[in-house]
């Protein structure tokens, strides 16, 4: 089975008078668009990740059609949206449009990789980068390929093209009049946080912190034991399979780092109160670290795992 974003996942019924369940693909997490597939139901609106079986087919409508995750939605993209000034960060030849808000005496700037069949303006990533604005940390919400790239499944998961985008784009605001001088970190999301974590594993990266929202960090594969900086893995206690890729993951670094599991969330953080959660996590443990650059490799590297408040321990 194969599927891009925005396609139709049908799913037939067990019963005659039963209809079919239909959702609209909004990840696509395989190679050349195979499963597993992030999905929103069209029954109640709810996402979830899944392997079709044999009863699931996939319909085409036209990839004109934008699926819900790229639609901003102004009651959870915060502020940024209306106020990030655009720019074009130059990488390798081509120009990667990207949105830009530098709070006043900002302690740190923060480049957003976001996931496959999202984008700059996902309401996700802007809901954590106007928490992150709050505490006075700048945000950089990044395209790393373009229009042109992304219908092309291969790219998604090209850990070093978009690590070296990444890359371009850190040099980019080290050098940029508004940033330059800040600790840089790093926010990922879905296959973005391999993509984070390949560019932070670069000798002299001199990348100060990591976040990874429901991510891919397995993507990063043989870079992860040689990734220093600080990482925090937030995934939700329902996203069985990412969780365990997570784990994984997890074990091969020797970084610091910790594992928070949001209880009760599922891959894209619905739930309410959820993303919420995420912001906070993300909010603190980058004003910890950019505030208070550390020398990583003098420090003992260590993990940890803890599940989130308001649930039982996932562990």
């Amino acid at each position: 089975m194969r599927a891009n974003v925005g396609d139709r996942l049908v799913i037939a019924s067990n019963h005659l008078e039963q209809p079919p369940r239909v959702g609209v693909i909004e990840e696509v997490h395989g190679e050349h668009g195979d499963p597993p597939y992030v999905v929103r139901w069209e029954d109640g609106g709810s996402a979830t990740v899944i392997f079709p079986g044999a009863d699931a087919r996939v319909e085409h409508p036209g990839h004109d059609r934008v699926p819900p995750s790229r639609e901003p939605s102004p009651e959870r993209a915060g502020t940024a949206a209306e106020t990030d000034p655009e720019v074009l960060v130059p990488a390798s030849g081509v120009s990667l449009p990207g949105s830009l808000a530098v709070p006043s005496d900002a302690i740190g700037i923060v480049i957003f990789a976001h996931g496959s069949g999202s984008s700059r303006r996902s309401p996700r990533n802007r809901h954590v980068a106007s928490e992150l604005n709050d505490r006075g940390i700048a945000t950089l919400l990044l395209d790393l390929l373009t229009p042109d790239e992304e219908p092309d499944r291969r790219h998604v998961f090209d850990m070093d093209l978009l690590a070296g985008r990444l890359a371009a784009a850190t040099a980019w605001v080290r050098e940029h009049a508004s940033t330059r001088g800040l600790p840089v970190g790093y926010f990922g999301a879905s296959t973005g946080a391999g993509a984070a974590l390949v560019a932070a594993a670069e000798p002299g990266a001199g990348i100060a912190a990591i976040v990874s929202r429901g991510g891919r960090p397995d993507l990063a594969g043989a870079k992860l034991p040689a990734v220093t900086a600080p990482t925090l893995l937030i995934v939700g206690g329902a996203d069985d399979e990412v969780l365990t890729v997570n784990r994984m993951a997890q074990a091969r670094m020797r970084c610091p780092n910790r594992l928070e599991i949001v209880a009760g969330a599922t891959h894209l953080f619905e739930e309410p109160g959820a993303l919420d959660s995420v912001a906070a996590l993300a909010g603190a443990w980058f004003s910890d670290h950019l505030a208070r650059p550390r020398d990583v490799s003098a420090k003992g590297a260590g993990g940890d795992e803890s599940a989130k408040r308001g649930g039982p321990d996932e562990s």
